[in-house]
């Protein structure tokens, strides 16, 4: 079993992590990876000038970690791998990724699935949009939220 948490402060290439992810399979039959994207509108509307993601190192990278050891304790996947952005994000730049491998394919989505869904409500961030130069807090939406409470109801 292989689980790598990180947390980046400047852009990484998800194509390069999927690759590196890949050249260290030991037979597994199923990868799936999710890569997010900071997106340049907001939910109203308006242009986004940046995502900010303030953290409190050794409490984020906790938070990550616990989220990636309850997806292995859960689910049938024998790697992982999370890497998530934190300070100043461009519109294009890329935020989380995500990869998870196992034997079969149905283990490997569920696993990324359900990491991406504790990652965006559980972990330790705080988060806020500039937009024509002021600053809003971003929560998760109750979409978010939903998607998350999901994996509570199911049982492997």
């Amino acid at each position: 079993m292989s689980r790598t948490v990180e947390l980046a402060e400047s852009g990484f290439d998800p194509a390069a992590l999927l690759a590196r992810f890949n050249a260290q399979l030991d037979g597994e039959g199923g990868v799936v990876s999710f890569t997010g994207y900071a997106r340049g509108t907001a939910k109203d509307g308006q242009s986004v000038e940046a995502l900010v993601l303030e953290t409190y190192r050794g409490m984020t990278l906790a938070s990550m970690e616990q989220i990636a050891a309850d997806a292995h304790a859960r689910f049938a996947i024998t790697r992982s791998h999370v890497v998530h952005r934190a300070g100043t994000i461009l519109p294009g730049e890329a935020i989380v990724f995500v990869a998870a491998a196992s034997a079969h394919r149905r283990a490997a989505f569920e696993a990324a699935d359900y990491m991406m869904d504790r990652l965006k409500t559980e972990a330790v961030f705080w988060k806020h949009e500039v937009k024509g130069g002021a600053k809003s807090w971003i929560e998760p939406t109750e979409a978010d939220m939903e998607d998350a409470s999901r994996w509570a109801a199911k049982q492997d």
